[in-house]
């Protein structure tokens, strides 16, 4: 499972400014597809009709969990009733069972009305095969309406090929209580200063910070965000365009990475730890024992799920400079979730996306939902204070860099997962990690 695909499970299942200077990261194409059973899908550009006579519109979804899995098919009978010629026919999924049947669909050449998709390199093969709607003429129209980074990773040469329901970023969530205890003033805004508070936590005898290290994808957290801090997103394209990422900047961020583990922050057994397990990252910081995470915006419910939840000690900030980087305190690294249309879908499959993502309905998906706003007049239905300060960071981004096995091709997203996993336990240098980086990049 990928970073975003897991943040997607998990946080399901756990939950109870103009863009002119701002820069996405592209993608690549995706690997190999497997097959997997398969469930019907329409092939008729016009759609099927039921036995009531009205246009069936088939619609691929991942919300398997409350509040998400009651609220989605609130939303269909709500379009429903205002269009009663359409029938809104909802196939739910499980998030790794939705991956190997879309895999095998897009093999086929026969997807879904509406599917989830995620952007990055999956959806780009998918464009490239001729199988998704440009959605370009629905969405222009809303774009001064929307956050602005939130429908970034559906564009692909200035065209727009999904519609976003939810958008997040990953940053650091820390233990007010204990920074207090440490002496901690304030959150580090530079990665010097970083380090000083991990040594004077340490210091206070606290575990600075709570890390998954068995499940190798939290780790990469801490290498992309370094690499975007010292190379910038513009280089992060540009080396994802080359597939070369042994520059002096990637190497760097394995080094400052280095400095971290070399203070060794984390808590004890963090290479066999998991996520969301009750003894793992997530119920480290629920339960007080860490002071901090690098996390995307679901990490406080799953605290609280996999441990007690620390309240109104919880806080967030992002992930700081560093000296001499190209990067910018306001780039963002995260991802979110969009609905694309298949090629030739009925009209009915657009006009509900349209009504889905309109302002009332997104504030129902927020208020109700769990979601982050993707809507700007949707954002003062979010009451959570925390969630409100990464909706804040998400308007104001200045760069937006897509999470990485979301990016690039799963096989180079698996490797620097793997390359950074190997330089968190001692295993590669900086170096190598980047070597290895490229050249699984060069093989694809």
């Amino acid at each position: 499972m990928s970073t975003f695909d897991r943040a997607a499970a998990i946080a399901s299942s756990a939950a109870s400014s103009a863009f002119s200077r701002r820069r996405f990261l592209g993608t690549a194409t995706a690997a190999g597809l497997g097959a997997a059973g398969l469930s019907a899908c329409s092939d008729s550009d016009s759609g099927t009709t039921d036995s009531k006579g009205r246009t069936v519109v088939e619609w691929w979804n991942i919300q398997t969990t409350e509040p998400s899995k009651s609220v989605w098919p609130e939303r269909a009978k709500a379009f429903e009733a205002e269009h009663p010629d359409v029938h809104i026919k909802l196939v739910t999924l499980e998030n790794d069972a939705y991956k190997s049947k879309m895999t095998a669909l897009t093999s086929s050449g026969k997807l879904p009305d509406i599917y989830h998709t995620w952007g990055g390199g999956v959806l780009k093969q998918q464009i490239d095969a001729g199988l998704v709607e440009d959605l370009t003429d629905t969405v222009k129209p809303m774009a001064g309406t929307l956050v602005g980074v939130s429908a970034k990773a559906y564009e692909f040469d200035g065209k727009s090929y999904a519609m976003p329901f939810d958008i997040g970023g990953v940053g650091f969530w820390y233990n007010k209580a204990l920074f207090k205890q440490a002496g901690i003033p304030s959150p580090p805004a530079t990665w010097d200063d970083y380090l000083d508070a991990v040594k004077k936590l340490k210091s206070a005898g606290i575990t600075p910070i709570a890390l998954a290290g068995k499940e190798k994808w939290p780790g990469m957290y801490f290498w992309a965000y370094l690499a975007m801090r010292i190379a910038g997103v513009d280089g992060m394209q540009k080396a994802a365009d080359a597939k070369d990422f042994t520059g002096d900047d990637f190497v760097k961020a394995g080094e400052r990475l280095k400095e971290l583990i070399a203070l060794q922050p984390f808590q004890k057994g963090f290479l066999g730890a998991a996520y969301s397990t009750p003894n793992g990252e997530a119920a480290a910081m629920g339960n007080g024992k860490a002071a901090m995470e690098l996390m995307g915006q679901w990490a406080p419910v799953v605290q609280a799920d996999a441990g007690k939840g620390i309240g109104e000690d919880l806080g967030f900030f992002t992930f700081p400079t560093v000296a001499g980087g190209k990067g910018a305190a306001t780039d963002i690294f995260g991802g979110g979730g969009g609905y694309a249309v298949r090629k030739g879908a009925p009209k009915a499959a657009v006009d509900f996306l349209k009504f889905f993502l309109s302002t009332e309905s997104d504030k129902i998906l927020v208020s109700k939902g769990s979601m982050m706003p993707v809507v700007k007049d949707a954002t003062g239905s979010l009451t959570d204070p925390n969630l409100k300060l990464v909706s804040a960071a998400l308007d104001k981004a200045t760069g937006f860099q897509l999470y990485l096995d979301q990016a690039y091709p799963p096989a180079v997203g698996q490797e620097v997962n793997d390359s950074v996993a190997a330089l968190i336990a001692g295993a590669k240098s900086p170096e190598q990690v980047a070597r290895s980086i490229t050249q699984v990049a060069k093989s694809q």
